[in-house]
């Protein structure tokens, strides 16, 4: 019989494609996945991964083997999720921290369903213009747009998303034409206060275009997405709150496309409690589920 602790080793190499990618999802040394791929190798009789100088590839019988461990996967965490016990267990407070326009476009919707299903968990979603910290306690999960770099914490990417420039259809009727970077020369934009933004990771137009002037500034992306929409600037907002937005309309489609990415942490001695691995699971699929919504592809 197989272990299934292996066949989750082989799953996560599969996708990390390295041993150090797979170690840091797993938490554990990269020799420890060597091992367990080594010994599930053993017991299917064939090599799984074939070893190159950037990683690990699949193998023909790799392939073959992922999709019905991917099937086990999806079973278990169904049981995992609808048994019983595990729901009349879940209860206390969770305390989410996350960006802003994350936490209240993307994330609230899925934690009030989540919510019902859990009447006996507190969920606290603190969808904040500033970073959370972790050190200081003042939440139990973060979302992030920077890797933690240090301390005792499990870390996990959850999703990039996409970042585009746009303006109202009113303002660029009343403006002239935006065909290259130079054309912005001269029209009004929307940003962060520089003294107030809470992550270099937000920083986008330098690269781009060096404004000449700010029609408004706001720690807020709520605020400047309502701001661009009112017709007072041009702005770099999240594609998952633009794109849904009808009044808007992408500047540079073919230039101004950013990608930035989440972070989830939780400290590593509350990994253990049963509401923290199941919201740290149910926030990992709520970001795979809405993927291509993130990625900008979908409104």
């Amino acid at each position: 019989m197989m272990d299934w602790d292996n066949l989750r080793f082989f799953l996560e190499l599969a996708r990390a494609g390295t041993l150090q990618g797979a170690a840091r999802r797993l938490e554990v040394d990269h020799t420890t996945v060597a091992r367990r791929i080594q010994a599930l190798e053993k017991q299917v009789g064939s090599a799984l991964f074939s070893r190159e100088a950037g990683g690990h590839r699949l193998t023909e019988a790799g392939r073959r083997l992922q999709p019905q461990v991917e099937a086990m996967e999806s079973a278990f965490r169904t049981v995992e999720r609808t048994a019983p016990a595990a729901q009349e267990g879940l209860s206390g407070v969770v305390r989410i921290g996350a960006t802003e326009g994350f936490g209240t476009v993307v994330l609230a919707p899925q934690l009030a369903r989540f919510a019902q299903q859990h009447p006996r968990l507190t969920i606290d979603l603190l969808a904040m213009p500033r970073l959370v910290h972790l050190s200081r306690r003042e939440a139990d999960i973060v979302i992030s747009l920077a890797r933690p770099a240090r301390g005792p914490v499990v870390v996990s990417k959850l999703a990039d998303y996409a970042l585009r420039l746009y303006a109202s259809a009113n303002y660029l009727q009343a403006h002239p034409p935006i065909r290259m970077p130079e054309d912005l020369r001269g029209h009004s934009f929307i940003s962060y206060v520089d003294d107030l933004l809470f992550s270099k990771e937000l920083q986008f137009l330098d690269g781009l275009y060096k404004p000449d002037a700010f029609a408004l500034r706001s720690t807020s992306i709520l605020a400047q997405h309502r701001a661009v929409a009112a017709g007072a600037g041009i702005a770099v907002l999240p594609a998952f709150i633009a794109e849904a937005d009808a009044r808007l309309q992408r500047v540079l489609p073919a230039q101004a496309n950013f990608t930035r990415t989440f972070w989830m942490s939780m400290p590593a001695e509350t990994k253990h409690l049963a509401r923290m691995q199941t919201v740290w699971n149910f926030l990992k699929e709520t970001a795979e589920s809405q993927k291509a919504w993130l990625d900008g592809a979908v409104a």
